[in-house]
């Protein structure tokens, strides 16, 4: 005789990561990317960047950062990546939500925003330290400068009438120095470019005070509430390790 019930179970078992977790202890950082966003962003955006671009990704990364009630967000060039304490516990930390969850967000709120279909994937990154997430957040803050002054080279080339391969080889295996001195010597001081361009930003929470009035007698009181803060003029290096430093401080005051 059919058996749902062991239908179902065997069925089940064919679901190969429903079981996964995020290890017990361990910091995590899911991370969205544009899929196809080279040419998404090319058709519709001001190249190398383009303000409005920033600020869909900014509303993308607020997004993930409250619905997921995560730690903190940084989000650079096409890609978002939102922090987890260890002691986050929505969706009893499955992989499989958490990743699936996070790209049909940032999806879903990229094209509303927009009123263009755009398509987010995802992946998660595990931190066994609070060293390990300094690093991380290092690294993808180096990422976007490196590809912030590319790009910055990349377009202006390709403004001045060179072709996508010509401009390619014209920078493939360049130096740092060489790509400065490429916008130098067009009137392009990189490092006095818009922070957000060169470093990204951060979304994070903050506090504030709000008076309330009690409508069962009229009287004022002062209420702590948090909301989300957008950060466009991050620092580098040592002081942004600082800067996060101050940001994991404050989500173990409120994880407590």
């Amino acid at each position: 005789m059919w058996d749902p019930d062991e239908l179902a179970q065997r069925m089940r078992r064919g679901e190969m990561f429903h079981d996964l977790r995020l290890l017990p202890g361990a910091w995590a950082v899911v991370r969205v990317d544009g899929r196809g966003f080279s040419r998404f962003t090319q058709e519709r955006f001001e190249k190398p960047f383009d303000p409005l671009f920033h600020r869909l990704m900014v509303r993308t990364a607020s997004a993930l950062l409250e619905e997921f009630q995560g730690a903190y967000a940084y989000t650079q060039s096409d890609e978002i990546s939102v922090l987890f304490r260890p002691d986050w516990s929505l969706y009893d930390r499955e992989v499989e939500k958490l990743v699936s969850l996070s790209a049909g967000l940032a999806s879903a709120t990229f094209t509303h925003a927009l009123g263009v279909p755009a398509v987010f994937d995802g992946r998660v990154w595990l931190g066994a330290d609070e060293r390990s997430v300094l690093d991380y957040f290092a690294w993808r803050q180096a990422d976007g400068t490196r590809c912030s002054l590319h790009g910055w080279c990349y377009w202006t080339l390709r403004k001045e009438g060179l072709s996508a391969a010509q401009a390619t080889r014209e920078l493939d295996g360049r130096p740092v120095s060489f790509k400065h001195e490429l916008l130098f010597q067009r009137g392009i001081n990189f490092n006095e470019l818009a922070l957000w361009q060169r470093r990204g930003s951060a979304i994070r929470w903050e506090h504030y005070t709000k008076e309330g009035v009690d409508p069962r007698d009229g009287s004022r009181h002062l209420t702590t509430r948090r909301r989300l803060g957008v950060d466009s003029e991050l620092p580098m290096k040592e002081a942004y390790e600082r800067y996060l430093r101050e940001v994991l401080a404050a989500s173990a005051v409120e994880a407590r």
